[in-house]
């Protein structure tokens, strides 16, 4: 496993980190002996990053987590996220009572005196133009209640807004083949102010593990079925908001790229860690095998420039208008 800097936390975090989302819900069935152990194997491989948030099954994420880590000995930073248990999801929920509210019960579901991370949860845009919210943070990062804070974004705009605070210390962004902008002007500015970026979304819900054909049938509580048109949270979450027979025929072209021996998913991945400005991706799991197949992209080599200019082009044809401007 390889390591890189998470902006100024002073922590060095795998390349390939945890995405904590698929153990707790709306990816389908899952097996609780089986997320534990895809969680140990990824410790086991190298893995010390983990990401996850208090809405990912009510808390049941955080409490696998919890689990798993009392059993460890090696040091594991969890990012969790707080925001999206208000109802209704509007700005001004965003309050020092809510947030602390959040994280009080986020304490309790990992087991800790401390959070490592906590980042707003997609949170509408107006919360970046609330100073006072981050001020709430400011106070629970004085009462030791937090290490660090940082945001999970939607949109480019709101990641740039959000680095404007100063001690925003982590973005985590949809970034992947079929999500090119962040790389235009955010991870510059980003990189200017030592923050850390979470790659999240990396594989596009699944459409760049390349496993997925028009006959693919997603069950009821999986949110690949039931968020297509953003019917539940924003639509750019799911398949990162491309249409799904357009993303069918980008992983078609995108085949060719695929080195011996390895998968479109692993090349996905390596092709995201060709960006110095990106700290980790965190890929989702629900079993080892995934993990190791998730991790095993590090060990990839890097793509040369032709094939990253191919990317590019496949990126033009058949994703850009439909998502580019959007997000």
């Amino acid at each position: 496993m390889n390591y890189r800097e998470l902006g100024r936390t002073g922590w060095k975090v795998s390349e390939v980190s945890f995405g904590a989302w698929a153990i707790g819900s709306a990816w389908g069935a899952t097996d609780d002996r089986e997320s534990i152990a895809a969680l140990h194997r990824a410790i086991d491989l190298g893995v010390n990053f983990i990401d996850t948030a208090d809405v990912y099954g009510d808390g049941h994420s955080e409490r696998l987590i919890a689990q798993v880590l009392k059993a460890r000995s090696e040091t594991v930073r969890v990012a969790t996220k707080a925001g999206r248990r208000l109802t209704p999801h509007v700005a001004d929920g965003y309050t020092a009572e809510n947030l602390t509210r959040f994280v009080e019960r986020s304490l309790q579901n990992l087991d800790t005196d401390a959070l490592d991370l906590v980042q707003l949860h997609c949170p509408p845009t107006e919360v970046y133009y609330r100073p006072e919210v981050f001020g709430a943070l400011d106070d629970l990062v004085q009462a030791g209640k937090i290490r660090h804070y940082g945001v999970s974004v939607e949109k480019v705009e709101e990641a740039l807004k959000a680095i404007e605070y100063p001690n925003v210390k982590t973005v985590q962004i949809i970034f992947n083949m079929f999500r090119h902008r962040p790389a235009e002007l955010f991870f510059r500015e980003a990189q200017a102010r030592q923050v850390g970026i979470l790659a999240r979304v990396p594989l596009a819900s699944g459409l760049l593990t390349g496993k997925m054909t028009r006959e693919t049938v997603f069950s009821a509580g999986d949110h690949r079925q039931y968020n297509r048109q953003g019917g539940s949270f924003d639509r750019g979450e799911t398949f990162s908001g491309v249409d799904y027979e357009s993303g069918l025929e980008a992983v078609e072209a995108l085949r060719r790229l695929v080195p011996d021996g390895a998968t479109l998913a692993q090349l996905a991945l390596r092709w995201i860690l060709m960006f110095d400005a990106v700290s980790c991706v965190i890929p989702g799991a629900k079993r080892p095998a995934q993990v190791e197949d998730n991790v095993g992209a590090a060990d990839l080599p890097a793509l040369s420039e032709k094939d990253m200019a191919y990317v590019r082009q496949v990126y033009d044809a058949y994703i850009r208008e439909q998502v580019h401007q959007r997000w």
